[in-house]
């Protein structure tokens, strides 16, 4: 398992154990990483030569914080350990409390190393020769430098508050002295940045300024989106965690929030992955829609590269930072290889404008959505059967290119992979809403003719689709066509994305709702990745049984815009008690799927990205999903609106309050509560330009 403990702050994360330690022999993919490379691998503290018991730990969210309480063996020596980050650097404050009657003097020893290791190393890439690393021994601490094979230095320089007695490479040791009750302060900084031209502030100031700053940057965040709470504490844990998880994910880049992808293989800016959670939180939090589109549009593809996947007009994949990605040892400094994330691009445009009524942006940004559109078309008229589909040309890059991309996820039902250029049932799902969403946008923009041309050709793929891929045998979509145009006959949970988007005819949304609602899909907790029936159904794989919280929310809408309102509930309800039953109630990437059992809680993956922002941002998918709630602007009227469609609450919930919820100069408060024939809607404030609209 992960060290349980994260933090985060721009391009540096921290993975922690209870101590607020790092131990590499316990947790070898545990350390502080900052742009794409390890900088601190061990990271140990130790009084009279132990390393002393675990009182409590916790990771303070709505802070940026991580706090751990220790004591020395015999308990008279109290430990508070602070850990907090700021975009360049690791900070610690530790206050030392005697409880012993007479004064006592603490040799400690802080154990340190920093191997400079690239995020792919330590997921267990192999490197033939790497940099080379010097230490330097300093009044304060000791300074680590690496000369990286692309000739960038990186660096980290340790400093502590305290009166520093011996040093070398890998510790630091000094002795204090504590009075009964009277707390000691020891201060350590960790910089990855050092100005050597200016001087630094103390260790003490620097960890004060950089916990005010993070305090500052979490409310913030708070006070700029919407909040949501209910009459149920459990929930409200779930709700505080996924908020300030999607917060903590964040990075402020140029064009914006954005929200990076999952702690620790993918801490950087995701298409996909952005695209989604951006989607999921929008009635909230628009600011992340507006962010992720600001920068995919700046990173479009200009031109062709089969070294990286690029195309004109395709957007990103991702984008890393690390020395493998700057020497190209892996593709993926600039990579392209997604066949979703370009109309997922188009999908967030449309419904952040109708979300924003920010039309201003939006025109900023079409030359980039006519490029995504254009890209499309270009690779749909290229396949024999006009579907959007995808094949790796990038050496090293992904096989397969949606959002299940491990190499074994696109299978026939007798087992085979599929070969040659893939069509996936859910990208051509996403094509449909990407031209109804351009249509909207067009229209808007004036451009009428090109709006009923988007509009016809979502109509015929729809037509079209629904001839390729609807496979009677299994009651739902194939999962997709293979180069041949052979269905992948597997009952997958990709079909429920073609609702999501209103792709899928009633009468199919209808069977698809039944068939992945049953055991054999559904495991108690969440809708599985592949139906346990099919043959390479694994409940330990990556995407082949197991559960993924992001693809239940995709569905769960999509389940609730055919009417299927219950069974969207029911995905919601496993994944509140997923929730509860994970460490700090965060839902990881993903979980297996092995049956719910009686008193045990859900099968952890134990190399899950935790947190991981589709997997944070889905509870608001889901309380999208069961109040049908939407937000637009009144054509006639010139009004915001917030409208709900049959909305309705848990039994476990009676009351649910959304507050501050923003539309442009607008803001109302609402709560939802619950009756015994249906859920009511007051509006508790509102300012007069935003209405009400409630369909039954």
């Amino acid at each position: 398992m992960l060290p349980p403990f994260v933090l985060k702050n721009g391009e540096t994360f921290a993975m922690l154990d209870a101590r607020g330690e790092i131990h590499p022999d316990t947790h070898t993919d545990s350390g502080v990483f900052h742009r794409g490379t390890r900088h601190v691998s061990r990271l140990e503290w130790r009084l009279w030569g132990r390393a002393g018991a675990v009182l409590s730990s916790t990771e303070r969210g709505e802070l940026g914080l991580q706090v751990s309480h220790l004591s020395n063996d015999d308990e008279t020596v109290h430990l508070e350990r602070s850990t907090v980050l700021t975009p360049t650097a690791c900070l610690q404050q530790l206050t030392f409390t005697s409880f012993a009657q007479t004064s006592l003097q603490v040799p400690i020893t802080l154990h340190f190393d920093a191997d400079f290791r690239d995020i792919f190393e330590v997921r267990g890439y192999q490197r033939p020769e790497r940099g080379r690393t010097v230490r330097t021994c300093t009044p304060e601490g000791l300074e680590a430098v690496y000369r990286g094979l692309d000739n960038s230095d990186r660096c980290t320089l340790v400093r502590l508050s305290g009166p520093v007695q011996e040093v070398d490479e890998a510790c630091l040791q000094l002795s204090l002295q504590l009075e009964p009750r009277r707390p000691r302060r020891l201060c350590l900084v960790l910089d990855f940045h050092p100005d050597g031209n200016r001087q630094p502030p103390t260790p003490e100031a620097a960890f004060d300024a950089a916990l005010e700053a993070a305090v500052d940057r979490f409310r913030e965040a708070s006070r700029l989106a919407a909040s949501v709470t209910s009459d149920n504490p459990a929930f409200n844990c779930w709700i505080a965690r996924s908020t300030s998880d999607v917060h903590l994910l964040s990075s402020q880049l140029d064009h914006g929030l954005y929200p990076y992808a999952g702690v620790p293989w993918f801490s950087c800016p995701f298409g996909r992955d952005g695209l989604i959670t951006a989607r999921q939180l929008l009635l909230f939090e628009p600011r992340l829609a507006r962010g992720v589109l600001g920068f995919l549009a700046e990173h479009q593809a200009r031109h062709a590269d089969p070294a990286s996947d690029a195309e004109p007009g395709k957007v990103l994949h991702e984008a890393r930072l690390g020395e493998m990605a700057a020497l190209g040892e892996v593709p993926f400094a600039h990579y392209f290889g997604s066949v979703d994330a370009t109309p997922l691009f188009l999908i967030l445009a449309g419904d952040y404008l109708m979300r924003s009524g920010d039309q201003a942006f939006i025109r900023e940004l079409r030359g980039a959505l006519d490029g995504a559109m254009a890209w499309i078309r270009a690779a749909e008229s290229s396949a024999t059967d006009g579907f959007l589909r995808y094949q790796r040309t990038a050496q090293g890059g992904l096989r397969n290119q949606g959002w299940k991309d491990s190499d074994d996820a696109i299978h026939h039902a007798d087992g085979r992979l599929a070969e040659g250029s893939i069509a996936l049932c859910e990208v051509q799902a996403y094509s449909y809403g990407a031209r109804r969403a351009m249509a909207h946008i067009q229209r808007l923009f004036g451009h009428d003719a090109e709006a009923e041309r988007l509009l016809q050709e979502a109509r015929q793929l729809q037509r079209h689709f629904h001839g390729a891929f609807w496979c009677e045998r299994i009651g739902s979509y194939a999962l997709a066509l293979d180069g041949q145009g052979e269905a992948c006959e597997v009952r997958a949970s990709n079909a429920g994305h073609c609702l999501w988007t209103g792709l899928a005819s009633k009468t199919a949304a209808s069977a698809i709702a039944r068939q992945l609602m049953a055991p054999s899909s559904f495991n108690g907790w969440g809708i599985r990745t592949l139906d346990e029936g099919e043959a390479r159904y694994n409940p330990m794989s990556y995407h082949n049984g197991s559960v993924w919280p992001h693809d239940n929310a995709l569905i769960a809408l999509g389940l609730a815009r055919y009417g299927h309102t219950p069974e969207a509930m029911r995905v919601l309800m496993g994944l509140f008690d997923t929730a509860q039953a994970m460490p700090l109630q965060r839902l990881p990437e993903l979980f297996c799927g092995f049956p719910r059992q009686s008193d045990e809680g859900p099968t952890h993956y134990p190399v899950a990205c935790s947190p991981q922002a589709w997997a944070s941002g889905s509870l608001f998918g889901l309380l999208e999903a069961i109040t049908g709630m939407g937000i637009g602007h009144n054509p006639d009227s010139g009004r915001a609106e917030v409208l709900f469609r049959n909305p309705v609450l848990p039994e476990r919930i009676n009351l649910l309050e959304i507050h501050g919820l923003r539309l442009g100069e607008e803001e109302i408060d609402l709560q939802l509560h619950r009756g015994e024939l249906d859920t009511g809607v007051l509006v508790k404030r509102r300012t007069s330009g935003v209405d009400v609209v409630i369909h039954k």
